[in-house]
């Protein structure tokens, strides 16, 4: 593949930062070099912010709900036919391919799905007396500023700029320096589709906050969207409490998963081990606390540690890869140094992970760590620890096991795996998690509405609820009897 050159998209033209400073975009799985990408800083994001200020007030797009609709249409379409895209992906993330395909093919639906909500949102008029009319309007916030990780970085993009776009928004994407090269091939194909007005897309890249950091305080951008870290959430929340700008945070996770006696433990093990490594456990939701009726616990101990061990890790484009490497060397350390801590305190190392070795030497690998404790407030316990590690933890009963799995700061997913359905239903309702799966683990739907209690975030990704997120509400009262 020839080198890369991702580039700023600002009313309507294709430009590098000032100054022409760049950044490099580097596989995470040998190191080397797979192109440059601009880096941005307070300008060129004051300009976006500009172009996309003017667009909404000056152009139809948030007010033609048929337009926003075909440009919508039009930009999966383009999508459908960039398969190489997943490659990419793929060399720029580390994810293994399968995942890529599934991602892109993913946030294709979704354009889809949002592209049917333009025409279609709610609002009532009515006679409240005679001759007084109510109405409530749903319109456009006005301009979007969308921060995206790099983990998904295709969907996670198209989870909040497809409800932006649908709700007649526009926009200004600032996205992981990790990812900016599949941002830009992703983004070149919506900019190419010559019906969207000019401004209403503007892609700023970057590889330090400076461009996130003016999109959270500027005054003129009216809604705030953000995938990543607690840490960074807040303090988002604290630099844009002065604006009142609306926020859609979506943060840390630490998924419990909940095994009780009448679950197949061989087949549920081998679907967790997958759940705990998807992007090499770089997953808000991916299963990291894996609790177990005491009945079970040590059959699941030998499961799950076979489970995780037997997944190949390699590059993300080897075939039979289950595993590819960390983002880079900063997560490879990080990470690194939290298992190691936790191996040190716990109460026993059941599969010991560790760098890899050979032909993965030169790329940011780690292999899967299995622990079992009993404290559920340990640190690694508690943490989320952005990579494959996993936690296993006894329970006794129902309610030990809804207590261990609410002990936590989190609140973005769980899991339930039972062969009774009134207790797989009985114990969703108890766990305090935006999302609960009942036999499954990491499923999504775009029609389905997710996102975290507590310190998991606010705000809803997918469905309506993810386009309201875009959206206000105005209430209109006419008094026909004075005229």
């Amino acid at each position: 593949m020839s080198t890369l050159n991702a580039l700023n998209y600002i009313d309507g033209q294709w430009q590098g930062a000032a100054g022409g400073a760049t950044g490099e975009s580097r596989n995470p799985a040998d190191g080397s070099v797979i192109g440059a990408y601009a880096a941005s800083g307070v300008a060129e994001a004051r300009h976006a912010i500009a172009a996309a200020r003017r667009a909404f007030e000056h152009s139809l797009w948030a007010h033609d709900a048929r337009l926003r609709q075909m440009v919508l249409l039009a930009w999966a379409d383009r999508l459908e036919r960039r398969a190489e895209l997943a490659a990419l992906l793929t060399q720029e993330n580390g994810k293994v391919l399968a995942q890529s395909r599934g991602e892109m093919a993913g946030a294709i639906s979704e354009i889809r799905y949002y592209a049917g909500l333009t025409r279609h949102m709610p609002g009532h008029f009515m006679e409240v007396e005679p001759g007084a009319y109510s109405a409530t309007l749903r319109e456009a916030a006005g301009v979007a500023g969308l921060i995206i990780p790099w983990n998904a970085p295709v969907v996670l993009l198209i989870r909040s700029l497809a409800p932006a776009l649908a709700a007649g928004c526009t926009v200004v994407v600032k996205p992981a320096h990790q990812t900016a090269q599949i941002t830009t091939q992703v983004l070149r194909e919506l900019a190419a589709v010559e019906s969207m007005p000019r401004g209403v897309l503007n892609l700023v890249l970057e590889n330090g906050s400076e461009v996130a950091q003016e999109l959270v305080a500027s005054n003129e951008v009216d809604v705030l969207s953000f995938t990543g870290s607690n840490l960074t959430g807040q303090r988002i929340m604290a630099a844009a409490a002065p604006t009142m700008k609306k926020l859609s945070l979506e943060l840390g996770g630490k998924s419990s998963c909940l095994v009780f006696p009448d679950a197949d433990i061989g087949k549920v093990a081998q679907r967790l081990a997958t759940a705990a490594t998807i992007i090499s456990g770089q997953q808000c939701t991916a299963a990291r606390r894996v609790l177990v009726h005491a009945s079970r616990y040590e059959e699941m101990k030998v499961a799950l540690k076979a489970a995780l061990s037997s997944i190949v890790v390699a590059p993300g484009d080897t075939p039979g890869a289950g595993m590819g490497p960390l983002i880079d060397g900063e997560s490879l350390e990080r990470v690194s140094r939290d298992v190691e801590r936790a191996l040190d305190s716990c109460d026993e190392v059941v599969l010991r992970g560790g760098r890899g070795a050979g032909k993965l030497a030169n790329g940011h690998f780690l292999t899967p760590t299995l622990v079992a404790h009993a404290d559920a407030n340990a640190f690694f316990t508690q943490d989320e620890i952005f990579g494959p590690f996993v936690v296993l933890e006894r329970f006794e009963d129902e309610k030990e096991a809804v207590a261990r799995a609410n002990n936590t700061v989190f609140g973005l997913s769980a899991s339930v795996w039972t062969a009774d359905g009134d207790r797989g239903m009985r114990l969703a309702r108890a766990l305090r998690n935006g999302t609960v799966w009942i036999n499954d683990h990491n499923r999504l739907f775009a029609e389905a509405e997710t996102g975290g209690y507590r310190r998991s975030g606010i705000g809803r990704l997918h469905g309506y609820e993810g386009l309201a997120d875009f959206l206000e509400t105005k209430h209109i009262f006419r008094n026909a009897g004075l005229v």
